[in-house]
C-alpha cells in the first residue's frame, strides 16, 4: 500500500483551486484554463491540465468524466447530485432537498466501502426551454 503525499499548495495551484470552487459552472480544463488566464496570464493549458490531475488525486478536485464527451471539474467536495443539459452541455448542481441523499450506511452494509458516488441527471436548462418553445411556437 503506498502512501498519500500531499503536494504543495504553489501559487499557481492555489489560483487553479480557488478558481474551481469560485464557480459552478463545472468548466473543462479549457475553459478554466481561459478563467485562470485572468490572474496568470503566462500559465499553461499543461500547468492547468497537470494542477488538475494533482488536485483530484489529492482529493481536492472532483473529475465529472460521465457528463458527456470532455471531462469536467468540480471544486465542492460535498456530496451532491448533478444535471447535465443535452442540447447546450451545460453542468449544474441539483440542491440535496430536490433529490434525496443515498443512505452511504445502508449501502455499506453489504461488505464494500463505497469510495465514489456518481448519480447524474440529464434534461434541458431554461435557456434550451426557452429556444425549443420558441422554435415550436414560430412552426
Amino acid at each position: 500500500m503506498g502512501t498519500c503525499v500531499k503536494h504543495r499548495l504553489t501559487r499557481q495551484r492555489r489560483i487553479i483551486l480557488e478558481t474551481l470552487r469560485g464557480v459552478t459552472c463545472h468548466p473543462t480544463a479549457d475553459e478554466l484554463y481561459n478563467m485562470v488566464r485572468e490572474q496568470l496570464p503566462r500559465v499553461s493549458l499543461g500547468t492547468v491540465y497537470r494542477n488538475l490531475e494533482l488536485l483530484t488525486s489529492e482529493g481536492e478536485v472532483r473529475t465529472l468524466d460521465s457528463l458527456g464527451s470532455r471531462k469536467r471539474y468540480d471544486g465542492n467536495m460535498h456530496p451532491h447530485y448533478h444535471i447535465k443539459c443535452v442540447e447546450c452541455e451545460r453542468v449544474g448542481d441539483l440542491a440535496k432537498d430536490v433529490v434525496p441523499m443515498i443512505d452511504m450506511t445502508a449501502v455499506q452494509a453489504g461488505g464494500f466501502k463505497v469510495l465514489n458516488l456518481q448519480l447524474d441527471f440529464s434534461g434541458l436548462c431554461a435557456e434550451c426551454q426557452k429556444k425549443r418553445e420558441s422554435v415550436t411556437s414560430e412552426s
